[in-house]
């Protein structure tokens, strides 16, 4: 609340200690009613939820989560994701679904085998909590046709470094006037780094 509430009283009750004890009582009470209010919004929200409401959607959705092991963010990008995982399925949505899951696109990759029937999915994530709703996404995706293959890589990250040189040519014959194998038709100078 901006302002205390003996702002707006006649200045005579300014002096009066049951009226200043009375409207500082009320001051706290509406800072906690206008704290509970904003908390009440956020938790409308999955991605501003408190923790409360986090366990509350995850009773809901009947997941059972370790507090301890998985973080906030975590657990509010699971309940994103058990309300978004709707049909249809194809291999770019679970895609993408799979890399808001980890976290980091790349990391996971889908790979569908038509001829065989086969979807492999390399995982590159080393959280358990993550790997286990990457599997109970991969799960509630898969079309019941397809065989599930999951596999483990390492992400490594790769250094690219480039160089550039500037190579003249120093032409020794003039057009027309070149004799194949006697003289050279231009020499090579010296590369020079740009």
């Amino acid at each position: 609340m901006s302002e205390p509430l003996m702002t707006f009283l006649p200045t005579f009750y300014r002096d009066i200690t049951e009226f200043v004890e009375l409207t500082e009582t009320e001051d706290a009470e509406l800072a906690a009613l206008e704290k509970a209010v904003i908390r009440l919004f956020d938790d409308q929200f999955v991605l501003t939820s408190s923790e409360e409401a986090v366990r509350r959607r995850e009773r809901m959705l009947e997941i059972v989560a370790d507090p301890t092991a998985e973080t906030l963010n975590f657990r509010r990008t699971r309940i994103i994701n058990r309300y978004t995982t709707k049909p249809p399925f194809t291999e770019r949505y679970l895609q993408q679904k799979l890399d808001f899951i980890a976290g980091v696109p790349g990391l996971v990759l889908v790979e569908v085998d038509p001829i065989s029937y086969v979807l492999g999915i390399s995982v590159g994530v080393e959280n358990a909590a993550v790997l286990r709703e990457i599997e109970y996404t991969v799960n509630l995706l898969r079309p019941a046709n397809l065989i599930y293959q999951p596999k483990t890589f390492v992400a490594e990250r790769l250094g690219i470094s480039d160089r550039a040189f500037a190579i003249g040519l120093e032409r020794r014959t003039k057009l027309g006037s070149w004799q194949v194998g006697k003289t050279p038709f231009a020499i090579r100078r010296e590369a020079i780094s740009l």
